[in-house]
């Protein structure tokens, strides 16, 4: 089966993906984001595509998927952080995908993931499936409304359209990311705070991630069901304070409870008795056997959940950390005393130098302090550098008379001025040098973008040139390639049409079939052995497949490998009848694309047009090609017939046989009557320059005229094959 899985990686998808390739199904990806960083499990094929492109029905088209998995309240791609703005994405995005599911014409199956977040209030007994949601919040708002427009649209189109509500799916997760359930996270809080709360009021039912895998392959891959919706539960309930005592008694010793059991209880369990009846629910993991590894796993990878400040200490990590953070606090200040040092006996020594008295010592410390670290650091060197400078005027003063000189005041005023100002200016320096880098790689990041897009255009602009101008592929040259037709005789069109359309499409096999009725169509031309694998004459009507899609006149694609079906085929058509079928093999698989299909599509209407104008003449030539009152070709009308039919063999393009007639002149056009109704309709009767009547046979090896020899005899008219090389 084609199933197309939409959705963003996650566990989830990757455990469905490996049950899908598993089990032998061809599975492709619509990940909703253009980014292609996701990383999914090996897919066929994956379309980096948002949600609301307006191209959504060409991939489903193209992609033909007997499923459509929508994964819905599980997609990672609606992290719900801006809850109003994903929630319209979602809502949107799953119109989008309803809208183009509605156009695929056969029958297809949508299925629609939800979760029991859809019902937000408590119930005493279990959910079913014709329950009404009830969210509150926006998330399960979203979700409801989901399943609201799969229902309108089932409800609107008759589509197979059904709604999978899951209930509290669980898995051990790999890293902090992976913590969104409710088990999960009571580990989580257990490791990193030493304690659970939980409430013995709140129930629920967990569902284990692999549990829930097979339980959506059931559905997914059953021909018939019964209901449009399914709740999928293991049924089985639990209060978060039974979960909590689990979790204590895999983390060991260290972790404690907090009662915060509610008055109101909070009871939320869906039942699956319904699916249960159709489909059989086993469940093969539970929280008993789950939640001890899923403790010892977490506790054992501690480091990939918890952020560093979070993870426990002992009491002399504790010490440190607690030291460390101290000392880099305290490192400046020390610094700034160390360097108070130098700079007071240099003010003391200079003092009684008559060359250095007028030196400020303590202003050129604040400044040089200023300078380094900023204000905050300027103003304890300021108030160290006041105690210096008063402790050095006490030598010859007392403390009252320092305090006492209004010099002491302006000097401190200088000092505090020139030192804050100084450092204000060095962090606002700082502060525009901080801004200036971020900006810088803001920009950097922003001409990053910008290089690659630019790179992606000047790839995609030097494929289209080249697709233009040099190869064949393109509508320049298709156009006239397929015009190189009108070169030739009406009745060699055909012939050279298969030549071009192998030639279009790098294919070394080509057949086009006439079709003779609404059954039943003739091989007319082909370009190899390999091409004529169908033979002379098939039903076209039998082969189901390809019926169905040329029929709607779209472009057959054989995405199944079958080897009963060309791996692409097209019909042409005239007057709403179908004429002919354009048959492909030989292409490999990676370029049996959509665009190939439009391509042999534009191929077929330009041969189309060719072919017209040749049966357009021929039909004017009617009675000029015919001897009056016979269905014998004249002279000079089959001998073009002849000669084309012949350079087309001898170009391999067909296969045919002469065979000449034991019948006098007079006698003709008596045997004409009745050698024409043994002969098909691509079969043709004419003369020659001898004036002997000959039967041309089309794509009929020399071994198989032997038949229509024995059918000659049976009316009473000798024949043999006609070896001679016609001029």
């Amino acid at each position: 089966m084609n199933i197309l899985l939409v959705g963003g990686s996650n566990n989830f998808m990757n455990a469905i993906i490996d049950k899908l390739n598993k089990e032998g199904h061809r599975t492709y990806v619509l990940t909703g984001d253009t980014s292609k960083k996701q990383t999914y499990r090996k897919v066929f094929e994956e379309y980096n595509f948002a949600y609301d492109n307006n191209n959504l029905n060409e991939i489903f088209d193209s992609v033909n998927p007997d499923i459509v998995l929508f994964m819905g309240a599980f997609d990672s791609n609606f992290e719900w952080s801006v809850k109003k703005r994903d929630s319209v994405e979602y809502s949107s995005g799953i119109l989008n995908m309803l809208m183009a599911f509605s156009m695929l014409e056969g029958n297809h199956r949508f299925v629609y993931l939800s979760s029991s977040e859809v019902f937000q209030k408590s119930y005493a007994v279990d959910i079913k499936e014709d329950e009404l949601p009830t969210p509150k919040d926006v998330r399960g708002m979203a979700v409801a409304l989901g399943e609201q427009m799969c229902r309108n649209y089932r409800e609107a189109t008759g589509k197979d359209i059904i709604t999978l509500r899951l209930d509290n799916v669980y898995e051990i997760p790999e890293d902090r990311e992976g913590v969104t359930d409710a088990c999960s996270k009571l580990c989580l809080q257990a490791m990193r705070d030493g304690r659970i709360i939980a409430d013995d009021n709140k129930q629920f039912s967990l569902l284990y991630i692999s549990d829930a895998v097979e339980f959506v392959y059931k559905l997914i891959i059953c021909r018939e069901h019964e209901r449009q919706v399914y709740n999928i539960s293991a049924m089985t309930e639990i209060s978060e304070k039974d979960l909590a005592l689990m979790v204590q008694r895999a983390m060991g010793e260290g972790v404690t409870i907090i009662d915060n059991t509610s008055d109101a209880v909070d009871r939320v369990i869906l039942s699956a008795n319904a699916y249960d009846e159709e489909f059989r629910i086993h469940i093969f993991h539970t929280p008993q056997k789950v939640v001890p590894k899923m403790a010892t796993y977490m506790k054992k990878n501690s480091d990939k959940f918890l952020e560093k400040e979070e993870a426990p200490a002992g009491f002399w990590t504790a010490l440190y950390r607690r030291s460390k953070v101290i000392v880099d606090a305290a490192i400046p200040y020390l610094e700034n005393l160390i360097g108070f040092i130098p700079f007071f006996i240099l003010n003391n020594q200079a003092a009684d130098s008559r060359f250095f008295a007028n030196v400020d010592f303590f202003l050129l410390y604040v400044l040089l302090f200023a300078i380094v670290y900023g204000q905050q650091q300027a103003t304890f060197a300021a108030i160290l550098a006041v105690v210096g400078y008063c402790y050095r005027q006490m030598y010859a003063r007392s403390g009252l008379e320092v305090m006492m000189d209004y010099n002491t005041y302006v000097w401190i005023a200088q000092l505090f001025i020139v030192g804050l100002v100084v450092g204000y200016m060095r962090d606002q320096i700082n502060l525009v040098r901080e801004e200036d880098k971020k900006q810088l790689d803001y920009v950097d990041a922003q001409l990053g973008d910008i290089k690659e897009v630019n790179t992606s255009n000047v790839r995609t602009k030097n494929i289209l040139e080249v697709e233009v101008i040099n190869q064949n592929k393109s509508l320049g040259k298709i156009y006239d390639i397929t015009s190189s037709l009108e070169q030739y005789e009406p009745q060699e069109v055909l012939f050279y049409a298969a030549e071009v359309l192998g030639r279009l499409m790098d294919s070394p096999s080509v057949a086009i079939y006439s079709v003779a009725n609404r059954s039943f169509a003739r091989l007319f031309s082909s370009t190899s052995s390999d091409a004529r694998v169908l033979g002379n004459s098939v039903n076209y009507t039998a082969l189901t497949d390809m019926y169905e899609e040329i029929k709607e006149n779209r472009v057959y694609i054989n995405k199944n490998m079958d080897e009963k079906y060309p791996l692409m085929a097209s019909a042409i058509y005239g007057e709403e009848d179908m004429q002919l079928i354009m048959m492909v093999w030989g292409i490999p698989w990676e370029r049996m694309t959509l665009g190939q299909a439009n391509m042999l599509r534009v191929i077929g209407y330009l041969i189309q047009n060719a072919v017209v104008r040749a049966n357009r003449y021929m039909d004017a030539l009617q009675n000029d090609r015919y001897i009056e009152g016979t269905h014998i070709l004249e002279t000079e009308a089959f001998r073009s017939l002849v000669n084309a039919y012949m350079n087309a063999f001898n170009k391999n393009l067909t296969e045919c046989t002469m065979l000449v007639i034991n019948v006098d002149e007079q006698g003709q056009t008596a045997a004409a009557v009745k050698l024409q109704e043994k002969l098909r309709q691509s079969d043709s009767l004419g003369k020659l320059e001898d004036g002997r009547l000959y039967a041309l046979l089309s794509n009929t090896p020399h071994k198989d005229a032997a038949f229509v020899i024995k059918r000659f005899a049976e009316v009473g008219y000798e024949s043999s094959i006609w070896e001679e090389a016609v001029a």
